[in-house]
């Protein structure tokens, strides 16, 4: 597995110059959701006493509610539809939908799209990271039949350092996956930061903005480690 917060435990950050939410809240293609809702589950979310099911719970529904807020400008084509009364013209969705979690903390979130988008198409990601040279290694993926979409979404709740999210989206590049928008729960505003940096054509979708990384990485306030806490693996 890699997640963010296993490879910000070998990032100190102590000396490491931060940038501030309000100099990420301009960066272009940013969206941090002002729902009511979202912030409610969200409060529920960190809470150290919230046990496993229903931590996953709420990350599923908030999957739920960042599916609809991301797909707000999707494209769609007119089809005919007979009501019970009369003829109509409706809308359809232009195109398939992708959506690849990264493994394993990106589950939880990937289940909430779907209860958007029953039909979309998923493929699992999993890297790991080389002990030695830190470098990402991928040991899972289902990327090769990633074709035919409008749309791919790259799930993951946590960006902390940035390191796991840009390692997959450039993973999703190379292998041709088109029209790529990354969607997590919470970011700090330097792993935020360096992901418009490195991927300034992906838009971005989160639930929260904290505050700052601390002296090993870990996001503040945050939620402590998703894939653990989803999965009852504390």
């Amino acid at each position: 597995m890699l997640d963010d917060m296993t490879s910000a435990r070998r990032l100190p950050m102590t000396g490491v110059p931060q940038p501030t939410r309000a100099s990420v809240l301009a960066l272009p293609d940013v969206h941090i959701s002002r729902h009511p809702v979202v912030a409610h589950k969200m409060t529920a979310l960190r809470d150290r006493r919230t046990a496993s099911p229903e931590f996953y719970r709420l990350v599923r529904e908030l999957g739920t509610l960042l599916a609809y807020e991301a797909t707000m400008d999707l494209r769609t084509v007119g089809v005919p539809s007979e009501t019970p009364l009369e003829a109509m013209t409706g809308q359809r969705l232009a195109g398939g939908v992708g959506i690849v979690p990264i493994l394993r903390a990106g589950l939880g979130l990937a289940d909430g799209f779907r209860q958007v988008l029953p039909d979309a198409q998923v493929w699992h990601l999993g890297l790991r990271r080389d002990e030695r040279t830190l470098e990402p290694i991928e040991y899972y993926n289902q990327l090769a039949r990633a074709t035919d979409l409008q749309v791919c979404f790259s799930v993951d709740p946590m960006l902390a350092t940035g390191g796991s999210a840009i390692d997959a989206l450039n993973i999703l590049k190379r292998y041709g996956v088109p029209h790529l928008r990354y969607v997590g729960l919470i970011a700090a505003p330097y792993g935020l930061s360096k992901l418009r940096e490195a991927h300034p054509d992906v838009p971005i979708y989160l639930a929260a903005l904290d505050e700052r990384l601390d002296e090993r990485g870990f996001i503040c306030p945050g939620l402590g480690d998703a894939g653990d806490r989803q999965f009852g693996t504390l």
